[in-house]
């Protein structure tokens, strides 16, 4: 079975959903349901596959010590930095087993959803240094890990506030209306999924406009038919697309593709190495500098997350120089702060900005190279 794919699998959800909604109107809590729910799709996607489970086991098993250990180290010691980053290291150590292991012919941490896993973990872990998280607890934790919906390519939820829904048992009317977005959301997806992505792969994908456009409708109908699951089981997943070819610039258009990503990155990678790079002063305290590296940077572990070989790394580069180009104009141009607002000025800039997006989608597909 494959999720948000074949029949089988909605079939499946279909049924699953229905306790689940029953709960939601009879105002009862569905957080062990959907945790059971989970368990049980996870069954069916690993497919007796021995060695991810055991793998997935051990994971979440390493994991929830180390959130557990972290919270007590910070208790006892407050903010150190060298055992805070050592917490962050291992918290990411199995992701880059599985990375590194893949290169050769090893299988190592291979199970599904460990990409988005991690990144919910390292996110738990930056927040208990924060002060933002003072406990961690098995069940929630398995709950926030593992939600079927999100669990193989997002969105990726924020673990405080997906709590306070999974804990919270919601008056029915708000419920109802959740239950009455989620099922349009899904019927939305399935459009984006199972038509107009698949119209896109008939015509062919070697040119990179329709390439770009067969990812979009593919990755958003999964995303909006995971969001609308969720809202099925009281979750409010947040948004993912935001209408991404309507951006105007390179930096509006990561404001609106794969958000939840691209705001993860801004929150717990650029910001922070920004803060660092000005409190040390780079380039003698030259904030654009500073953020312009920061920009590519971001980009190019974002490029490097997706994958090691070099058409992820370069189309990260790509990104973040572009971004970082879009910085220095937006920062230094006399002629963008005069015409910025200017209707043919717009015109033009979505249209530099579509095909420059376009041609990083290209360089993604690995067709460029």
């Amino acid at each position: 079975m494959a999720l948000f794919e074949d029949l089988q699998f909605f079939i499946a959800a279909a049924v699953l959903a229905v306790p689940a909604v029953i709960l939601g109107l009879m105002e009862k809590s569905q957080k062990l349901y959907t945790c059971a729910v989970s368990t049980l799709f996870l069954f069916f996607v690993l497919d007796h596959n021995l060695n991810g489970a055991i793998y997935l086991v051990a994971y979440f098993i390493i994991e929830y010590c180390l959130a557990v250990g972290f919270v007590r180290v910070v208790k006892t010691y407050g903010k150190n930095e060298k055992l805070y980053y050592l917490f962050l290291a291992l918290t990411l150590t199995p992701l880059a087993l599985n990375k590194f292991a893949g290169l050769g012919e090893m299988k190592i941490f291979a199970f599904i959803g460990i990409s988005y896993m991690t990144f919910k973990m390292a996110q738990i872990i930056i927040e208990i240094h924060d002060g933002l998280i003072d406990r961690v607890d098995a069940l929630n934790l398995f709950c926030f890990l593992m939600f079927f919906p999100t669990i193989l390519c997002g969105p990726i939820d924020r673990s405080r506030r997906f709590l306070e829904d999974a804990n919270c048992v919601k008056p029915r009317d708000e419920y109802l209306n959740m239950v009455g977005d989620g099922l349009f959301k899904i019927c939305q997806g399935l459009v984006y999924k199972k038509i107009l992505a698949s119209v896109m792969v008939m015509i062919g994908t070697r040119n990179m406009y329709i390439y770009g456009l067969q990812l979009f409708f593919d990755f958003a109908g999964y995303s909006l038919m995971a969001v609308g699951f969720s809202y099925l089981f009281g979750i409010k997943t947040p948004e993912n697309f935001n209408q991404p070819f309507r951006s105007v610039d390179l930096r509006d258009f990561w404001n609106r593709w794969h958000m939840t990503l691209s705001f993860w990155f801004r929150d717990y990678l650029f910001s922070r190495i920004l803060r660092r790079g000005m409190r040390a002063k780079w380039f003698g305290g030259n904030k654009l500098a500073q953020a312009c590296v920061c920009l590519i940077i971001n980009m190019t572990v974002m490029g490097i997350w997706h994958g090691l070989s070099a058409h992820f790394i370069v189309y990260g580069i790509y990104h973040g120089v572009l971004l970082a180009l879009t910085e220095v104009y937006q920062k230094k141009s006399a002629f963008y702060k005069k015409h910025k607002k200017d209707r043919l000025y717009r015109v033009v800039s979505w249209f530099v900005t579509f095909n420059l997006v376009m041609f990083g989608f290209y360089i993604f597909s690995g067709q460029l190279f």
